[in-house]
């Protein structure tokens, strides 16, 4: 099965509430996730959107997944296979942050044939600017005002 997905994450203050939106175009028409946390950061909304997409589609599918995430496209991407043989450190030696979702994105994408695009943010992209607008709904009942 074949599937587009668009991915976002947002954050009011960083770190602070967040939220992260998915929207998943497959055989069976769209369907919009989202999702948030009270005290969060950017970088891991945008994680835990690529996480949850990944996640709520069968198993072996081919995915063009689009995000406007140059810390997540870069890190899955290209980054990751040498986190990995350095025991999960950067190139500094430093514990890779945020280790556990990017472990946990390694694995959802160990599951499917996965397509990494990238696209810029609020740049008039139909797919981002809903996945952007479905990870600031995320974010809500964790604002107050």
């Amino acid at each position: 099965m074949k599937y587009e997905i668009f991915t976002d994450g947002a954050c009011s203050g960083n770190p602070g509430p967040g939220g992260w939106g998915v929207l998943i175009n497959g055989p069976n028409g769209a369907r919009d996730l989202c999702g948030g946390a009270p005290s969060t950061t950017n970088n891991q909304m945008e994680l835990m959107a690529a996480i949850e997409a990944l996640g709520a589609v069968p198993d072996g599918a081919e995915i063009r997944l689009v995000t406007d995430s140059v810390y997540v496209k870069d890190g899955i991407t290209s980054w990751i296979n040498n986190w990995k043989l350095r025991g999960w450190k950067t190139a500094a030696g430093k514990p890779v942050k945020n280790i556990e979702l990017w472990k946990a994105l390694d694995a959802a994408c160990a599951r499917h044939t996965v397509e990494w695009v990238w696209v810029k943010g609020h740049a008039g992209n139909a797919g981002n600017e809903h996945a952007d607008a479905l990870a600031r709904r995320g974010m809500e009942p964790f604002c107050t005002n």
